[in-house]
């Protein structure tokens, strides 16, 4: 069962996911740099990541699956966020240059459908960005965070889940090492630069980037049934015995 919107957003609002919310953030911007002009998709509840993309993007949309619930966003401004099916986005085939998938696969039925859908709405060349709870990280064994529920995943289990979607996995980071206990929330970043040099598999989160990658198709060859001529026999001179000569 799926955190519900209020949830999310009550938990963004505390010292905890301010600090998840700039640790995970500083690496999705650090890895996409500018996205001046380019369409972004944020799928399940990533309002708080895409709010530091879209003063640039050209298009910024926020799809929220049905069992979580929608809110408005982004606060003050024309809603770009709407509720959608996991397994039936309603945009057409191609259309976002970036998808930033985010409190999405760890609490989905079907993961497989979901990154599938990524795909077939993903442009060309386009990039997705899955942000997912750690296995061995504190952060998934806390009930207290959204990321203590549903499955927790290793690197190597995103990277099987993405290749299955037909996207290819082309780069991955990790973030928040910091415990989820509110009194270190203010050394966060001290903990992020010791956690990712002495214990870099204790990360809360795991960022995996990939690429739909398009290939030409070579046509089939059509295969065209051969016709084998008999032999034709010379005819021979009249008067002349064909065995003239042996």
């Amino acid at each position: 069962m799926r955190r519900d919107v209020l949830e999310l957003r009550r938990f963004y609002a505390t010292a905890k996911g301010r600090a998840v919310r700039e640790l995970a953030g500083r690496k999705i911007v650090e890895s996409w740099g500018d996205v001046r002009g380019l369409d972004v998709l944020g799928l399940g509840y990533a309002t708080p990541y895409l709010s530091l993309l879209g003063g640039e993007a050209g298009r910024v949309v926020a799809a929220m699956p049905g069992q979580q619930g929608v809110e408005a966003w982004p606060a003050g401004g024309s809603n770009l966020a709407c509720l959608t099916p996991e397994d039936a986005l309603p945009f057409t085939n191609a259309l976002f240059d970036r998808v930033l998938v985010v409190h999405a696969i760890e609490e989905s039925p079907d993961a497989a459908s979901l990154l599938e859908e990524v795909w077939r709405v993903l442009a060309p060349n386009g990039r997705v960005m899955v942000v997912a709870a750690a296995r061995m990280g504190l952060w998934s064994d806390s009930e207290k965070t959204p990321f203590g529920h549903g499955r927790p995943y290793t690197r190597h289990q995103l990277e099987g889940l993405v290749r299955d979607a037909e996207l290819e996995p082309t780069a991955w980071s990790r973030a928040v090492y910091v415990p989820p206990l509110d009194g270190l929330m203010p050394w966060a970043d001290l903990f992020e630069q010791v956690g990712s040099r002495l214990w870099p598999g204790v990360s809360g989160l795991i960022l995996l980037e990939a690429v739909k990658q398009t290939w030409a198709v070579k046509p089939k060859g059509v295969r065209v049934r051969r016709t084998r001529l008999a032999p034709v026999l010379l005819p021979t001179p009249v008067g002349v015995s064909p065995n003239r000569g042996q």
